[in-house]
């Protein structure tokens, strides 16, 4: 008779995700998974096969809570330019606060793992597509409400737009303050 579950597997993904998030996928060892699981190597292994099904368990969570938040933020109404100003400082300002300064899981993902990792090139590829998607989509917005000149190439803002946030969560993650990052902000707003 085989023994019941002692942990609950939805849990220790969001639990797994925050030890990948924090360490990375090379630093983060199967004893690390285990203690913040609170679970066993056999039972890590017969829940989730290995290790790197449990990073793609953990990335496939992140983008379905923290990189959809931002597609949702960008939605919002109101002036386009506002919006994105919003959106670019609330994640400066999630960042800087954030102890550990973890900066972005898929950010943080396509610097370690694009090239060796195929699912998660590929996993990082769709979020990061989906998020300058939305950003090209806000642009169109802001040509037709007359924010943003019409003559410009909505992809290509969209495009810089998405640079700017990756960039923004690598340069937080060793910002001494707010200063940069605020430059940052101001100086892609006001290119559009």
């Amino acid at each position: 008779m085989a023994r019941p579950k002692q942990f609950d597997p939805e849990i220790a993904v969001d639990q797994a995700m925050e030890v990948f998030w924090r360490k990375g996928y090379a630093a983060t060892t199967p004893q690390d998974l285990t203690d913040a699981l609170g679970i066993g190597k056999g039972s890590l292994y017969n829940a989730f096969g290995s290790k790197h099904a449990l990073f793609e368990k953990a990335l496939h969570r992140y983008r379905d809570s923290q990189a959809l938040a931002l597609v949702e933020l960008v939605g919002e109404s109101g002036p386009v330019k506002v919006r994105l100003r919003k959106v670019l400082r609330l994640l400066a300002e999630t960042d800087l606060a954030d102890p550990d300064r973890r900066g972005c899981m898929a950010v943080n993902a396509a610097a370690e793992r694009a090239g060796v990792d195929e699912v998660a090139t590929e996993l990082v590829r769709r979020m990061f597509d989906r998020t300058e998607d939305a950003f090209r989509a806000l642009v169109e917005e802001g040509q037709r409400a007359g924010e943003i000149a019409p003559g410009r190439d909505p992809a290509a803002l969209g495009s810089l737009l998405l640079n700017t946030v990756v960039g923004l969560r690598i340069l937080a993650r060793v910002a001494e303050g707010p200063e940069r990052l605020t430059r940052v902000i101001d100086a892609t707003i006001d290119s559009l």
